[in-house]
């Protein structure tokens, strides 16, 4: 190699090496593999973009934003020697074409992600797996087999290990919106219960809105029992603390980050189709929350209406440590590794602890939110970097307690007394907290990419949009 060369090596390996995750590749040089592709060649060329699309299909399953995508199979087909190839990532299809010369026609492969499964175990092999290929360590044949084996393993552990993940975030959630122990272990039991019921429903094909539906309805059930016998013994109970913490468990799984941010990065197509599924499935928790509110009432056992007025949240070192609890139990759920508890346990804590600072200024919830997600965004990109895991992984689970559920069970409620007003205004302010939410992330994200831009003969790295 050429000395400019050899630092040029030196650069790469910075951003795909130890302390990187893939997606600093993007925008970056890559070294030209020591066997070009033949274009003419229609197996080989098949080959690399069989890999190039399957690295992108499970990021994309896995909620990273189109662009990020983009960039990531453009990359992986690069190294292996595809330089003009075309990339175009919508919400659930890949399409990837190159063009092999005069006189020959186009290869053009297309994807189709048929659905979206929550595990990041598989998201950081694959992460480790283009990694491997920036360096050059492994051939397309090896890199596809490495990938099917990813993509047809099983979860890295048992769906009760997952379960308990949701049961712990539920509790911690309960705690860091106030309320007490006795509390916490019901919103463990209910959720428990919702994610056993809803894994059930899932392996009889019900669709995914009427599972949340189903989540709702159980979510807010229970609560309402509870308060009733807290009537008949005196018991001092404040029940919605329990629902609102279901309703953050039933959103936190859904793609808010990863529209928001095709919408703010340039793929605004698949920014609206995404954002649609989440009010879509949102809807679905609303409804299911409605019904079993309509129920309880015509049993006699209504739920004491929500004033507005500041809500108590716990104490700062609690909010705190439950909010890195619940981060940590969200990245648990997803099925994430080890390493990624501890970083996630971090950003989480790091947002809480800015979002109740900010709060007890008496700052509004969407300033709080956007700051407290920025602070997730940028943490979370530093740490998952220390340790080896995607930001993605990192920044979701942050956000996990900062899901804007207080102000969907508020405009619920108030909705049911009739109060219209009242209620399109909280539903308006959990639109504006959620996409504060993303943003933020976004651009803390931006700021630990730039953090971390490598430097080569003195000068960074800049990274374009193609």
């Amino acid at each position: 190699m050429t000395p400019f060369r050899d630092r040029l090596a030196n650069a790469v390996q910075s951003v795909t090496g130890r302390n990187a995750a893939t997606v600093d590749t993007a925008g970056m040089p890559v070294l030209t593999p020591l066997q070009p592709v033949d274009l003419r060649d229609n197996e080989t060329v098949g080959e690399v973009l069989e890999v190039a699309m399957k690295v992108g299909e499970v990021l994309l399953d896995s909620g990273t934003g189109a662009v990020d995508t983009e960039a990531q199979v453009r990359y992986v087909a690069a190294t292996y020697g595809i330089d003009e190839v075309t990339v175009s990532v919508t919400y659930n299809s890949i399409n990837v074409s190159v063009q092999r010369g005069r006189g020959l026609p186009p290869s053009t492969y297309m994807r189709t992600v048929s659905h979206r499964s929550l595990d990041y175990t598989r998201l950081s092999q694959v992460d480790t797996l283009v990694r491997r290929i920036g360096r050059g360590r492994i051939r397309p044949d090896q890199a596809l087999t490495a990938l099917e084996s990813i993509m047809t393993a099983g979860h890295p552990y048992s769906r009760t290990v997952a379960t308990l993940g949701w049961a712990i975030m539920s509790a911690s959630l309960t705690m860091l919106l106030g309320g007490q122990p006795a509390l916490a272990a019901v919103a463990f039991v209910t959720t428990a219960l919702i994610y056993a019921v809803n894994v059930r429903l899932s392996q009889w094909g019900l669709p995914y809105f009427f599972q949340q539906v189903v989540g709702g309805f159980l979510a807010t059930l229970p609560a309402a029992l509870i308060y009733r016998l807290s009537i008949t013994y005196d018991w001092d109970v404040q029940p919605y603390r329990v629902i609102v913490a279901g309703i953050i468990v039933l959103m936190a799984g859904l793609s808010l980050v990863g529209s928001v941010q095709d919408a703010i990065t340039g793929a605004p197509v698949t920014g609206a189709a995404r954002f649609f599924e989440v009010v879509v499935f949102t809807g679905g928790v609303v409804a299911g929350v409605g019904m079993a509110l309509r129920v309880t009432s015509e049993l006699g056992a209504t739920l004491p209406p929500m004033q507005q007025q500041p809500f108590d949240y716990a104490p700062l070192p609690i909010l705190v440590v439950a909010g890195g609890v619940a981060a940590a139990a969200f990245a648990l759920a997803g099925y994430a590794q080890l390493r990624a508890l501890t970083a996630s346990f971090l950003a989480g804590g790091a947002g809480a602890l800015v979002a109740g600072s900010i709060l007890n200024l008496g700052v509004g919830p969407i300033v709080a939110s956007t700051v407290a997600a920025t602070a997730v965004g940028l943490a979370g990109g530093l740490l998952a970097r220390r340790a080896v895991v995607p930001p993605l992984i990192v920044a979701v689970a942050g956000i996990t307690p900062l899901v804007p559920g207080l102000a969907v069970y508020r405009g619920l409620s108030e909705l049911m007394d009739g109060q219209t007003t009242s209620a399109l205004t909280n539903m308006a302010t959990a639109l504006a907290v959620g996409c504060a939410l993303a943003a933020g992330v976004t651009l803390g994200e931006w700021v630990a990419r730039t953090i971390r831009r490598p430097q080569i003969n003195g000068l960074p790295f800049r990274r374009v949009r193609e």
